[in-house]
């Protein structure tokens, strides 16, 4: 077993970064579904509905949670989840991060938090230099 993905985001940015990843890949090594943010979403569905998404991801590994922003409210929905199911909580979603976890699917939730952290961070670069 492997742990599930959720991506929790602003519209439809979640979603965008999923497809072009397992587009890139050819494939969908882990079960993962995106949940889309909008700023008129009410908070409380937004909530039940990440729970929900929880419980349907988590085969018994847990569930990794990948929002874009940290403190915005697709990161503040992740973090107020309460459920039995064992998850981690990851901000600043990006496309390095998503490729990372795609991956390392087969780690454990803990070890493929850290590489969604490092895909994230070493995914950011200055690519050229100003003289």
């Amino acid at each position: 077993m492997t742990a599930g993905l959720l991506v929790i985001a602003h519209d439809k940015i979640g979603t965008s970064l999923v497809d072009t990843a397992i587009a890139t890949i050819g494939s969908c090594p882990l079960k993962v579904k995106s949940l889309e943010v909008y700023k008129d979403s009410n908070t409380d569905d937004t909530l039940n509905k990440a729970k929900e998404l929880v419980n349907e991801l988590d085969d018994g590994d847990g569930v990794l949670i990948l929002t874009d922003l940290y403190g915005s409210t697709p990161c503040n929905v992740a973090t107020k989840i309460k459920t039995d199911n064992n998850f981690i909580v990851v901000a600043g979603l990006n496309l390095p991060m998503l490729m990372r976890t795609f991956n390392y699917y087969s780690l454990n939730l803990a070890m493929l938090s850290d590489k969604a952290l490092d895909g994230g961070k070493n995914g950011i670069l200055i690519c050229n230099q100003v003289p």
